[in-house]
């Protein structure tokens, strides 16, 4: 019998699990991607029952915060009245002291099965499922690939035909009853559910619980189909993976239905239950707005604090960062050493949505962000770039899977391991490791002209650079040079797409220095001066070093300018250094820092964008001289000069919602590490080249890994959402919040906190769910008057 609503609950069950990239381009990802409908008391129910886990810190976090008045009765007061909770403020309190009641995820057939049985068939189910998509997945790792078939449901039923491990373990007739499935997912699905006898009410929550058990290898399904999505299309791994996944819960109902059929009917009911938070998700919702509304006082203070340092006259240079978190140490040393320098901040991949392929490669890679699309084409060739060069470079990585796979590795340590002992010594004592970055990117030659004019006019535009131009303009994008780290490309660039920011700020220099583009710019009311230098530059954010790609221009008239500059950067690393190491475990000064990268044994490089909890979006004056700690995206932004406020768009439909992607990250794997973390580094093993597990197999692992978010002791990310603060009309971004009602969801939701600045750079405005503002007290006058009370 056709099961016609089979298919929609299947598909809603896929759309509610967030998308995973591999690891040679890890991409942050919001976990709660798929729930941004939602609120988050609800989402908290929700993932509960999928996963037995809770999203929110633990209670003490919040007690503690009171008791050392991080957390204030005000804030307690207002996320109560926001809330809209039955109770006051001392009975809120009493919450603070109450552990909240921990919750099983519901179960699953091969759960009840377990239990009554003995036989653990869940954990059988997990490692054969790990051992199918291992392969399925595999990008490259293993040397003798699976056999590809036109989807992974038939590929799969190919491989359970012949896989006897289920049947040995007491699954009798598996096989059999795989091959006797239709060919097709969807009308399989339709036929297990049948089977199982699932009912409607119950299907999509008892689809997503499934989903949600196979961790990440459902992750890496959904992000096959949200790329589908992005060009227009459709993608059905996700949904097959769904299929085979259901076909193991019907074989194990099938031969212990008279032990567990009635406790499966009962089990439904509480996959039907509707969706309402239970009173604990309630209280935590409203403790975590009380710890949000005391940060996003903190930050007001911080702004309203009159400490810029005194410029001296027009900048000498301008270095645009990007608005990683990790810039905003870098950015404040520098323009401490010399307030001849000022910065800016603009995402790092610098608006050139690039398909590029390296120096000597056969491999494309989309360095922009993921919710983009690449509109240009570029190469980093040189003259000798030819067939030999690519060979080298695929001999290379074929030698590299030789030393890896599973039939050779033990022979090649055997064999070679010796030769490697001076290496790995020198790796152990070493400082950190220079790199080669080869020649210059350059755009496809046949980019029309108007193409590039119209390019560097949108970048310049979006940067509010355009006028009052320094003699030497570097556009500095950013990456981590690291050693024996699996998730080395969540280190880099998230504006770039997992990779670092090199290519992107050289091709934009290379751009902008083209004097047929700058002739086209004037012709559009923008004049570069012909005096001016742009230069691409990398920072290491690993070891705060800055490497100039001065080679790639010509440097006439710019060298002394250039030299000086090299020194600022110099000092300013330093500083930078000296500011992390505070934070850095084993680190015993800023010169300890560097050789972090070059440590094969180190699982703590860096922090990368830990603590992160602030977007801003103003002009670079409203934030100079702050301390913000390295915890805020800093985007460079002028209203005034936004006609049309198309940039003001541009800023709150693609920077914020990768912001929000990042933070919601390091939220979900400090609050829910089991549910949403990348698990111990020290337990990992990568596999299929595409990402990690803990062990020898099973479920892939996503998120950030412990040793990301946690020092040893403790947590090192506070588990905020982001306050967002933007200096602009509130009718400009209440009018772009109508037009985007996903980006309007994630402020009506609560996943991102709104604020407006006023004319003088204080958050005066809070906006409310449904499109209004709340009028904050003003800062300034705070400041002020305690400033003259203490005089």
């Amino acid at each position: 019998m056709s099961m016609a609503w089979t298919k929609t609950k299947a598909e809603a069950a896929v759309q509610a699990i967030p998308p995973a990239w591999g690891l040679e381009a890890t991409v942050a990802v919001n976990p709660f991607v798929g729930q941004t409908d939602k609120g988050l008391a609800e989402t908290a129910e929700m993932v509960e029952r999928v996963t037995g886990e809770r999203i929110f810190p633990p209670r003490k976090t919040w007690a503690d915060a009171w008791d050392e008045d991080r957390i204030s009765d005000d804030d307690l007061v207002d996320a109560l009245l926001a809330g809209g909770a039955p109770m006051d403020l001392a009975d809120l309190k009493k919450w603070l002291k109450r552990n909240a009641e921990d919750k099983a995820a519901l179960a699953m057939i091969s759960d009840l099965a377990t239990n009554a049985c003995g036989t653990d068939w869940s954990a059988l189910v997990t490692e054969r499922m790990g051992a199918f998509l291992a392969a399925e997945f595999d990008a490259g790792q293993a040397l003798w690939a699976q056999p590809v078939r036109d989807t992974t449901w038939e590929t799969w039923r190919a491989w359970a035909r012949r896989d006897v491990t289920p049947e040995i373990h007491g699954l009798s007739g598996f096989a059999a009853m795989v091959a006797a499935l239709p060919s097709d997912a969807d009308k399989a699905l339709a036929a297990l559910t049948e089977r199982l006898g699932l009912t409607e009410d119950a299907a999509e929550m008892y689809f997503l619980r499934l989903l949600t058990d196979l961790g990440g290898w459902a992750q890496l399904a959904r992000q096959r189909l949200f790329e589908a999505e992005k060009a227009g299309g459709y993608e059905g791994t996700a949904r097959d993976l769904l299929a085979i996944r259901l076909a193991f819960e019907v074989s194990v109902y099938e031969q212990f239905a008279d032990r567990i059929g009635d406790a499966w009917a009962a089990l439904q009911a509480d996959y039907a239950r509707p969706l309402l938070p239970r009173g604990d998700h309630v209280i935590d919702a409203i403790l975590q707005d009380a710890a949000e509304r005391a940060h996003a006082k903190r930050l007001a203070e911080t702004l309203a604090a009159d400490n810029a340092p005194a410029r001296s006259g027009k900048a000498k240079v301008q270095a645009a960062f990007c608005i990683d978190v990790r810039s905003e140490v870098f950015r404040r040393a520098l323009e401490s050493v010399d307030t001849g320098v000022e910065t800016l901040g603009f995402a790092g991949f610098f608006g050139l949505g690039v398909a590029h392929r390296g120096y000597a490669s056969d491999v494309v890679e989309n360095r922009l962000p993921v919710l983009l699309s690449p509109g240009l084409t570029t190469t980093s060739a040189g003259e000798d770039d030819d067939l030999d060069s690519r060979y080298a470079s695929r001999a290379k990585r074929a030698w590299g899977r030789f030393k890896l796979a599973a039939v050779s590795s033990f022979a090649f340590v055997e064999a070679s391991g010796p030769l490697y002992a001076g290496k790995l010594l020198k790796d152990s004592l070493k400082g950190a490791h220079a790199k080669s970055y080869g020649p210059a990117p350059r755009l496809d030659p046949a980019l029309p002209l108007e193409a590039r004019i119209g390019a560097a006019k949108a970048v310049l535009g979006a940067m509010s650079l355009t006028r009052d131009f320094a003699p030497l303009v570097v556009l500095v994008g950013h990456g981590a040079n690291v050693t024996n780290a699996a998730h080395e490309s969540a280190l880099h660039c998230g504006a770039c797409g997992g990779y670092a920011g090199d290519v992107n700020a050289r091709l934009l220099a290379g751009l902008l220095n083209d004097i047929t583009v700058r002739k086209g710019l004037r012709a559009e009311g923008i004049n570069v001066p012909d005096s001016t230098l742009f230069v691409g530059a990398l920072h290491d954010t690993t070891t705060d070093q800055v490497t100039l790609f001065d080679a790639d221009v010509a440097t006439d008239g710019h060298a002394d300018a250039l030299a000086a500059f090299k020194a600022t950067l110099e000092q300013a690393g330093r500083i930078a250094r000296g500011e992390r190491a505070l934070r850095l475990p084993r680190a015993t000064s800023g010169d300890a820092v560097p050789g972090r990268s070059a440590d094969w044994s180190e699982t703590r490089p860096e922090w990368a964008l830990a603590g992160c909890a602030a977007f801003i979006a103003a002009p670079r004056g409203r934030t100079m001289g702050r301390d913000l700690g390295g915890r805020a995206f800093l985007h460079n932004y002028n209203w005034q000069d936004d006609d049309g406020f198309g940039v003001l768009e541009l800023i709150m439909t693609a920077p914020v919602v990768v912001a929000s992607w990042i933070s919601l990250q390091y939220y979900g794997s400090t609050v829910a590490p089991k549910a949403f973390g990348g698990g111990s580094k020290v337990l990992h093993n990568v596999v299929g080249g595409v990402g990690v597990v803990e062990g020898n197999g099973g479920r892939l692992r996503t998120g950030l890994p412990l040793q990301s978010v946690h020092d040893g002791d403790r947590y090192v990310h506070d588990p905020l959402r982001l306050a967002v603060a933007i200096e602009a009309p509130r009718e400009a971004m209440s009018a772009i919040l109508d037009k985007h009602p996903s980006v309007a969801a994630l402020f009506d939701n609560g996943w991102l906190t709104l604020f407006a600045l006023d004319d003088d750079g204080q958050m005066a405005w809070r906006y409310k769910p449904g499109g209004d503002w709340d009028q904050l007290p003003t800062q300034t006058r705070d400041v002020e008057a305690a400033r003259m009370a203490a005089e």
